[in-house]
Protein backbone atom coordinates (compact mmCIF):
# COMPACT_ATOMS: atom_id res chain seq x y z
CA UNK A 1 0.00 0.00 0.00
CA UNK A 2 0.88 3.49 -1.08
CA UNK A 3 0.70 6.31 1.57
CA UNK A 4 0.52 9.95 0.19
CA UNK A 5 2.31 12.90 2.09
CA UNK A 6 0.19 15.63 3.51
CA UNK A 7 1.82 19.42 3.17
CA UNK A 8 2.07 21.29 6.28
CA UNK A 9 2.21 24.65 5.52
CA UNK A 10 2.97 26.91 8.69
CA UNK A 11 4.77 30.07 7.28
CA UNK A 12 2.46 32.68 7.87
CA UNK A 13 2.05 34.78 4.95
CA UNK A 14 3.01 32.35 2.12
CA UNK A 15 1.87 31.86 -1.15
CA UNK A 16 0.89 28.48 -2.80
CA UNK A 17 0.56 28.22 -6.63
CA UNK A 18 0.29 25.63 -9.35
CA UNK A 19 3.22 25.79 -11.28
CA UNK A 20 2.78 22.93 -14.41
CA UNK A 21 2.18 19.99 -11.94
CA UNK A 22 4.15 21.18 -9.32
CA UNK A 23 2.81 22.82 -6.29
CA UNK A 24 5.50 26.14 -5.74
CA UNK A 25 5.36 28.09 -2.21
CA UNK A 26 6.38 31.34 -1.88
CA UNK A 27 6.99 33.76 1.06
CA UNK A 28 8.47 37.06 0.75
CA UNK A 29 9.67 36.69 -2.86
CA UNK A 30 11.85 33.33 -2.25
CA UNK A 31 11.17 29.82 -2.82
CA UNK A 32 10.29 27.97 0.21
CA UNK A 33 9.12 24.58 -1.09
CA UNK A 34 8.47 22.42 -4.82
CA UNK A 35 6.12 19.21 -4.25
CA UNK A 36 5.11 17.24 -7.02
CA UNK A 37 0.90 17.50 -6.95
CA UNK A 38 1.39 13.96 -7.26
CA UNK A 39 3.41 12.92 -4.26
CA UNK A 40 0.42 14.54 -2.29
CA UNK A 41 -2.67 13.26 -0.54
CA UNK A 42 -4.03 16.57 0.30
CA UNK A 43 -2.66 20.37 2.28
CA UNK A 44 -3.18 21.80 5.60
CA UNK A 45 -2.60 25.00 6.19
CA UNK A 46 -2.36 27.20 9.53
CA UNK A 47 -3.65 30.73 9.63
CA UNK A 48 -2.41 33.65 7.00
CA UNK A 49 -2.02 31.31 4.24
CA UNK A 50 -3.24 31.96 0.72
CA UNK A 51 -3.77 29.31 -1.56
CA UNK A 52 -4.58 30.52 -5.43
CA UNK A 53 -8.06 29.94 -7.20
CA UNK A 54 -6.04 27.34 -9.74
CA UNK A 55 -4.37 25.34 -7.10
CA UNK A 56 -7.35 24.63 -4.83
CA UNK A 57 -9.21 23.54 -8.24
CA UNK A 58 -6.76 21.35 -9.48
CA UNK A 59 -6.79 19.66 -5.87
CA UNK A 60 -10.62 19.26 -6.20
CA UNK A 61 -10.31 17.85 -9.71
CA UNK A 62 -8.04 15.22 -8.08
CA UNK A 63 -9.70 14.18 -5.14
CA UNK A 64 -6.69 16.04 -3.01
CA UNK A 65 -8.01 17.43 0.19
CA UNK A 66 -7.35 20.96 1.55
CA UNK A 67 -7.79 21.66 5.36
CA UNK A 68 -7.51 25.14 7.27
CA UNK A 69 -6.87 25.24 11.09
CA UNK A 70 -6.06 28.09 12.98
CA UNK A 71 -2.41 29.22 13.35
CA UNK A 72 -2.18 27.33 16.52
CA UNK A 73 -4.03 23.86 15.43
CA UNK A 74 -7.99 24.55 15.51
CA UNK A 75 -9.86 23.28 12.76
CA UNK A 76 -11.75 25.62 10.36
CA UNK A 77 -12.81 23.87 7.29
CA UNK A 78 -12.17 21.41 4.93
CA UNK A 79 -12.64 21.09 1.12
CA UNK A 80 -12.59 18.36 -1.00
CA UNK A 81 -14.06 17.56 -4.60
CA UNK A 82 -17.50 16.60 -5.80
CA UNK A 83 -18.98 14.11 -3.79
CA UNK A 84 -19.07 10.93 -6.10
CA UNK A 85 -20.49 8.21 -2.66
CA UNK A 86 -22.39 5.62 -3.12
CA UNK A 87 -26.76 6.88 -2.48
CA UNK A 88 -27.52 3.68 -1.48
CA UNK A 89 -24.70 3.34 1.09
CA UNK A 90 -25.77 7.01 2.44
CA UNK A 91 -29.15 5.47 3.29
CA UNK A 92 -27.99 2.37 4.97
CA UNK A 93 -25.75 4.94 6.73
CA UNK A 94 -29.01 6.97 7.72
CA UNK A 95 -31.00 4.05 8.65
CA UNK A 96 -27.95 2.53 10.93
CA UNK A 97 -28.96 5.71 13.41
CA UNK A 98 -32.11 3.48 14.50
CA UNK A 99 -31.25 0.05 13.71
CA UNK A 100 -27.64 -0.64 14.61
CA UNK A 101 -26.34 2.14 15.60
CA UNK A 102 -25.41 1.55 19.51
CA UNK A 103 -24.02 -1.05 18.56
CA UNK A 104 -21.40 -0.03 16.02
CA UNK A 105 -20.80 3.15 18.94
CA UNK A 106 -20.13 0.26 21.54
CA UNK A 107 -17.53 -1.40 19.38
CA UNK A 108 -15.79 2.04 19.02
CA UNK A 109 -15.92 2.55 22.11
CA UNK A 110 -15.04 -0.77 24.05
CA UNK A 111 -11.77 -0.32 21.36
CA UNK A 112 -10.82 3.63 22.51
CA UNK A 113 -10.83 2.11 26.01
CA UNK A 114 -8.63 -0.99 25.08
CA UNK A 115 -6.15 1.54 23.44
CA UNK A 116 -6.03 3.70 26.12
CA UNK A 117 -5.36 0.81 28.54
CA UNK A 118 -2.51 -0.31 26.31
CA UNK A 119 -0.75 2.64 26.45
CA UNK A 120 -0.57 1.66 30.20
CA UNK A 121 0.60 -1.92 29.59
CA UNK A 122 2.68 -0.91 27.31
CA UNK A 123 4.00 1.36 29.69
CA UNK A 124 3.97 -0.67 32.99
CA UNK A 125 6.05 -3.08 31.11
CA UNK A 126 8.79 -1.29 30.29
CA UNK A 127 9.06 0.45 33.52
CA UNK A 128 11.98 -0.19 36.24
CA UNK A 129 10.86 1.27 39.03
CA UNK A 130 8.65 -1.31 40.63
CA UNK A 131 6.23 1.30 42.27
CA UNK A 132 5.61 3.10 39.08
CA UNK A 133 4.88 -0.56 37.40
CA UNK A 134 1.90 -1.20 40.15
CA UNK A 135 1.12 2.17 39.58
CA UNK A 136 0.47 1.96 35.97
CA UNK A 137 -0.54 -1.31 36.06
CA UNK A 138 -3.64 -0.43 38.26
CA UNK A 139 -4.68 2.27 35.88
CA UNK A 140 -5.16 -0.49 32.84
CA UNK A 141 -6.60 -3.25 35.07
CA UNK A 142 -9.58 -0.21 35.63
CA UNK A 143 -9.54 0.64 32.14
CA UNK A 144 -10.17 -3.12 31.50
CA UNK A 145 -13.14 -3.31 33.81
CA UNK A 146 -14.81 -0.22 32.29
CA UNK A 147 -13.95 -1.76 28.49
CA UNK A 148 -16.37 -4.55 30.70
CA UNK A 149 -19.25 -2.29 30.97
CA UNK A 150 -19.27 -1.55 27.16
CA UNK A 151 -21.25 -4.51 25.94
CA UNK A 152 -23.89 -3.54 28.84
CA UNK A 153 -24.22 -0.13 28.09
CA UNK A 154 -27.53 -0.95 25.45
CA UNK A 155 -28.24 3.17 25.82
CA UNK A 156 -26.86 5.82 24.51
CA UNK A 157 -26.60 7.98 27.50
CA UNK A 158 -25.06 5.57 29.14
CA UNK A 159 -22.15 4.26 27.11
CA UNK A 160 -21.20 8.01 26.70
CA UNK A 161 -21.29 8.05 30.35
CA UNK A 162 -19.13 5.11 30.05
CA UNK A 163 -16.53 6.09 27.93
CA UNK A 164 -16.41 9.64 30.18
CA UNK A 165 -15.36 8.17 33.17
CA UNK A 166 -12.65 6.46 31.23
CA UNK A 167 -11.35 9.29 29.90
CA UNK A 168 -11.33 10.83 33.11
CA UNK A 169 -9.17 7.88 34.57
CA UNK A 170 -7.07 7.84 31.45
CA UNK A 171 -6.12 11.39 31.73
CA UNK A 172 -5.98 12.19 35.67
CA UNK A 173 -2.93 9.76 35.42
CA UNK A 174 -1.49 10.44 31.98
CA UNK A 175 1.41 12.50 33.96
CA UNK A 176 2.82 9.47 35.24
CA UNK A 177 3.51 8.29 31.38
CA UNK A 178 6.16 11.28 31.48
CA UNK A 179 9.80 9.56 32.12
CA UNK A 180 11.21 12.41 33.95
CA UNK A 181 10.01 15.88 35.89
CA UNK A 182 6.25 15.36 34.86
CA UNK A 183 5.30 18.22 37.55
CA UNK A 184 7.29 20.91 35.26
CA UNK A 185 4.08 20.69 32.87
CA UNK A 186 1.26 21.41 34.97
CA UNK A 187 -1.08 18.85 33.72
CA UNK A 188 -4.29 17.87 35.70
CA UNK A 189 -6.42 16.16 33.43
CA UNK A 190 -7.99 17.08 30.46
CA UNK A 191 -8.73 20.54 29.09
CA UNK A 192 -9.38 22.02 25.83
CA UNK A 193 -10.91 25.24 24.16
CA UNK A 194 -7.98 26.66 25.07
CA UNK A 195 -5.55 24.24 26.57
CA UNK A 196 -4.21 24.91 30.24
CA UNK A 197 -1.23 23.18 29.26
CA UNK A 198 1.67 22.17 27.40
CA UNK A 199 0.51 18.37 27.03
CA UNK A 200 -3.07 19.21 26.68
CA UNK A 201 -1.81 22.11 23.66
CA UNK A 202 -0.14 19.05 21.89
CA UNK A 203 -2.95 16.83 22.27
CA UNK A 204 -5.77 19.15 21.24
CA UNK A 205 -3.56 20.09 17.72
CA UNK A 206 -2.83 16.04 17.52
CA UNK A 207 -6.59 15.64 17.83
CA UNK A 208 -7.22 18.34 15.04
CA UNK A 209 -5.02 16.77 12.51
CA UNK A 210 -6.43 13.18 13.32
CA UNK A 211 -10.11 14.90 12.71
CA UNK A 212 -9.11 15.42 9.52
CA UNK A 213 -7.51 12.51 8.19
CA UNK A 214 -10.91 10.65 9.77
CA UNK A 215 -13.33 13.14 7.57
CA UNK A 216 -11.11 12.91 4.32
CA UNK A 217 -11.84 8.90 4.56
CA UNK A 218 -15.60 9.42 4.97
CA UNK A 219 -15.71 11.34 2.28
CA UNK A 220 -13.21 8.82 -0.03
CA UNK A 221 -15.31 6.02 1.10
CA UNK A 222 -18.75 7.58 0.19
CA UNK A 223 -19.85 8.06 3.66
CA UNK A 224 -21.19 11.62 5.07
CA UNK A 225 -19.31 12.66 8.12
CA UNK A 226 -22.10 14.64 9.45
CA UNK A 227 -24.22 11.76 10.71
CA UNK A 228 -22.56 9.52 13.03
CA UNK A 229 -23.69 7.05 16.17
CA UNK A 230 -21.97 8.33 19.24
CA UNK A 231 -21.65 11.97 18.97
CA UNK A 232 -24.54 14.22 18.88
CA UNK A 233 -25.48 15.16 16.00
CA UNK A 234 -25.22 18.82 15.38
CA UNK A 235 -25.59 21.29 12.24
CA UNK A 236 -21.84 21.69 11.02
CA UNK A 237 -20.57 18.97 13.27
CA UNK A 238 -18.57 15.79 11.49
CA UNK A 239 -20.02 13.63 13.96
CA UNK A 240 -18.94 10.28 11.92
CA UNK A 241 -15.40 11.61 11.78
CA UNK A 242 -15.12 12.14 15.70
CA UNK A 243 -16.62 8.54 16.11
CA UNK A 244 -14.26 7.29 13.93
CA UNK A 245 -11.30 9.08 15.69
CA UNK A 246 -12.04 7.86 19.18
CA UNK A 247 -10.21 4.11 18.58
CA UNK A 248 -6.91 6.17 17.02
CA UNK A 249 -6.20 8.95 19.37
CA UNK A 250 -4.29 6.62 21.64
CA UNK A 251 -1.94 5.06 19.51
CA UNK A 252 -2.00 7.67 16.75
CA UNK A 253 -1.43 11.05 18.84
CA UNK A 254 -1.24 10.21 22.66
CA UNK A 255 1.43 7.64 22.13
CA UNK A 256 3.46 10.56 19.84
CA UNK A 257 2.75 13.37 22.05
CA UNK A 258 4.38 10.48 24.87
CA UNK A 259 7.09 10.39 22.76
CA UNK A 260 8.15 13.74 22.36
CA UNK A 261 8.25 14.85 26.07
CA UNK A 262 10.24 11.75 26.80
CA UNK A 263 12.51 11.72 24.41
CA UNK A 264 12.92 15.41 24.64
CA UNK A 265 12.43 16.80 21.84
CA UNK A 266 9.49 19.23 23.30
CA UNK A 267 10.01 21.11 26.30
CA UNK A 268 7.54 22.99 28.81
CA UNK A 269 9.48 26.29 27.56
CA UNK A 270 8.28 26.10 24.01
CA UNK A 271 4.75 26.98 25.03
CA UNK A 272 3.11 30.61 25.26
CA UNK A 273 1.08 31.40 28.21
CA UNK A 274 -1.23 34.36 28.07
CA UNK A 275 -3.37 36.21 30.10
CA UNK A 276 -6.34 34.15 31.58
CA UNK A 277 -3.92 31.20 31.63
CA UNK A 278 -4.43 29.40 28.38
CA UNK A 279 -1.37 28.13 26.38
CA UNK A 280 -0.24 27.84 22.69
CA UNK A 281 2.17 26.40 21.01
CA UNK A 282 5.23 28.03 19.55
CA UNK A 283 6.31 28.08 15.99
CA UNK A 284 9.12 25.28 17.29
CA UNK A 285 6.49 23.19 18.82
CA UNK A 286 4.42 23.03 16.13
CA UNK A 287 7.04 22.64 13.23
CA UNK A 288 8.40 19.90 15.73
CA UNK A 289 5.04 18.12 16.28
CA UNK A 290 4.28 17.90 12.59
CA UNK A 291 7.94 16.56 11.71
CA UNK A 292 7.14 14.15 14.18
CA UNK A 293 3.40 13.35 13.36
CA UNK A 294 4.44 12.98 9.12
CA UNK A 295 6.96 10.13 10.44
CA UNK A 296 4.09 8.82 12.57
CA UNK A 297 2.04 8.55 9.38
CA UNK A 298 4.49 6.29 7.44
CA UNK A 299 5.00 3.98 10.44
CA UNK A 300 3.39 0.20 10.03
CA UNK A 301 1.71 -1.90 12.20
CA UNK A 302 -0.17 -5.51 11.41
CA UNK A 303 -3.82 -5.21 11.39
CA UNK A 304 -5.59 -8.33 12.30
CA UNK A 305 -8.61 -7.26 10.83
CA UNK A 306 -7.42 -7.47 6.92
CA UNK A 307 -4.31 -9.39 8.37
CA UNK A 308 -1.99 -7.16 6.58
CA UNK A 309 0.72 -4.34 7.64
CA UNK A 310 0.02 -1.19 6.95
CA UNK A 311 1.24 2.41 7.74
CA UNK A 312 -0.70 4.17 10.57
CA UNK A 313 -1.49 7.06 7.96
CA UNK A 314 -3.82 4.20 6.23
CA UNK A 315 -5.71 3.38 9.65
CA UNK A 316 -8.84 5.84 9.29
CA UNK A 317 -9.37 5.31 5.84
CA UNK A 318 -9.02 1.36 5.95
CA UNK A 319 -11.66 1.79 9.21
CA UNK A 320 -13.71 3.74 7.39
CA UNK A 321 -14.08 1.01 4.51
CA UNK A 322 -14.62 -1.75 7.42
CA UNK A 323 -17.67 0.29 8.64
CA UNK A 324 -18.93 1.15 5.01
CA UNK A 325 -18.95 -2.99 4.91
CA UNK A 326 -20.70 -3.15 8.31
CA UNK A 327 -23.63 -0.80 6.74
CA UNK A 328 -23.76 -2.52 3.52
CA UNK A 329 -24.09 -6.31 5.16
CA UNK A 330 -21.03 -7.95 3.71
CA UNK A 331 -19.33 -8.29 7.35
CA UNK A 332 -21.73 -8.94 10.36
CA UNK A 333 -20.37 -5.95 13.00
CA UNK A 334 -18.22 -3.51 12.90
CA UNK A 335 -14.34 -4.85 13.56
CA UNK A 336 -12.74 -2.04 15.51
CA UNK A 337 -8.66 -1.22 15.10
CA UNK A 338 -6.99 -2.71 18.37
CA UNK A 339 -3.63 -1.51 19.34
CA UNK A 340 -1.06 -4.39 20.14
Amino acid sequence: MIIENTLFLTTQGSYAHLDHETIVVESEGSVLIRVPLHHLGGIVAFGNILLSPYLIHRLADTGKSVSWMTEYGRFKAQMRGATSGNVLLRMAQHRAVEESGIAIAQRMVWAKILNQRQIYMRASRESANAQRKERLSMVAQTLRTLARMVPKAHEMNRLRGVEGMAARVYFRHFPSLFLKNPEEWGMKGRNRRPPRDGINALLSFGYALLRTECQSACEVVGLDPQEGYLHVLRPGRPALALDLMEEHRAHFVDRLVLSLVNRGQIHPEDFDTHLGGYVEMTDRARRTFLAAYQQRKKETIRHTVISQTVPFGLLPLIQTRILARTLRGDIPSYQPFLYR
